[in-house]
């Protein structure tokens, strides 16, 4: 089976990522200023576009990738799952809400700014640990957890991580973003398919 032939958007969006992250990497840095996620800048000068094209911007190669990989492994599923107009729903509605609590977080800071479609990502793969929250995922491919005890990790550690806003090596992490992504995807989702819900807590015996 040809995993992009049934997940078409899937793959749309690794590409366009792909595209716009190299082109700025490489060709374009001036592009990472013009579209990033910037609050000061959104409520100063009305540029609300910034909270989607911020979700195209990557900070590099390795930042990039993956986010990427992640989309790779966890967005055809869901797409094949829920169908193309879920799918996409689910991705944009995570980088909004990701942005919009990255926003209330951080619209006094005028020194922030934030980059990447870890947002949407988190929603991609909180929506599928709801559907699938028994299956294995593996951090960094050798600490193997089932997904909704990654799930709850994740808002645990992403909570602890906004409370002591320490770089993680040597780089501040959008922490906000990446749980208000995830909450967004997750609640997408059980508004799409109400049922998904009781069979999430029945697979994991509750």
């Amino acid at each position: 089976m040809n995993l992009f032939a049934e997940a078409p958007l899937s793959l749309f969006l690794l590409l366009i990522n792909g595209i716009i992250g190299v082109y700025s990497i490489f060709m374009d840095q001036s592009l990472v200023t013009r579209m990033a996620f910037t609050p000061r800048r959104i409520t100063e000068n009305k540029e609300y576009y910034r909270v989607i094209t911020g979700g195209f911007i990557h900070a590099g190669l390795g930042h990039l990738f993956f986010n990427m990989m992640t989309l790779y492994f966890f967005g055809p599923y869901l797409e094949m799952r829920i169908g193309g107009a879920g799918f996409i729903l689910i991705y944009f509605g995570a980088g909004l809400s990701a942005h919009a609590m990255a926003y209330v977080m951080n619209r006094e800071n005028k020194l922030y700014s934030a980059v990447g479609a870890s947002g949407s990502i988190s929603g991609i793969v909180f929506a599928y640990c709801l559907y699938n929250p028994l299956s294995q995922i593996g951090l960094f491919f050798f600490i193997w957890m089932p997904a909704w005890v990654f799930a709850v990790a994740f808002v645990v550690f992403s909570v602890w991580a906004m409370r002591t806003k320490r770089p993680i090596g040597g780089a501040y992490i959008a922490h906000d973003a990446h749980l208000g992504g995830a909450f967004g995807g997750a609640l997408i989702a059980i508004a799409l398919d109400a049922s998904v819900l009781s069979a999430f807590f029945s697979q994991i015996g509750l």
